[in-house]
């Protein structure tokens, strides 16, 4: 995992913009992309960013890059609360909410659709999403809305335009570390 696909997948994170971001990662080795990720974690928890793998597959990894306090404080909503307790999760414990989303994507054939609160979408138009199975959503960008439009498309420029900037940033010579909001 380079850090260029950190950066180009998960600037709004490292950006404090988001809550998480999720993308899938081609390996060769798994032990070498578990020591990358090591490595990368021993350089950014120290800003509040954790990275993890959640699904292995046959040389791909889904990886989770995340802010657990920017997550507790999602998870801390009610509306948040009553789609993961419909979901099976127990949402007074953050790990135990991680481990169940793991078991999930691991073990469920169907993709677990309530990943987006774990990203930091909308509670509205991740219910939305669920109860609509991805249809009749009122626009899409990084996820279907369902509810707030406006505020969604405001979110997805500022998403896009961060990741324009980190890009050219770390194209320039800025490390991830550096890039990376405390």
């Amino acid at each position: 995992m380079s850090e260029e696909m950190l950066v180009c997948h998960c600037s709004p994170t490292l950006a404090g913009l988001k809550t998480g971001s999720l993308f899938s990662c081609p390996y060769s080795s798994q032990k070498m992309i578990i020591k990358e990720i090591r490595e990368f974690n021993q350089k950014l928890t120290q800003k509040g960013i954790r990275i993890i793998p959640v699904r292995i597959s046959d040389k791909r990894m889904l990886v989770y890059v995340y802010r657990p306090e920017k997550l507790k404080e999602d998870f801390s909503d009610e509306k948040t609360q009553i789609i993961l307790k419909c979901k099976g999760y127990d949402c007074t414990n953050l790990s135990q909410c991680i481990c169940r989303l793991i078991q999930k994507l691991q073990s469920d054939p169907d993709f677990p659709h309530e990943i987006g609160l774990f990203l930091g979408y909308p509670a509205e138009d991740v219910k939305g999403f669920i109860e609509n199975k991805a249809a009749c959503s009122k626009c899409s960008g990084c996820w279907k809305v369902y509810g707030d439009e406006q505020a969604a498309r405001i979110l997805f420029k500022k998403y896009k335009k961060c990741t324009e900037i980190y890009c050219r940033r770390w194209k320039s010579g800025v490390a991830v570390e550096q890039l990376t909001i405390t």
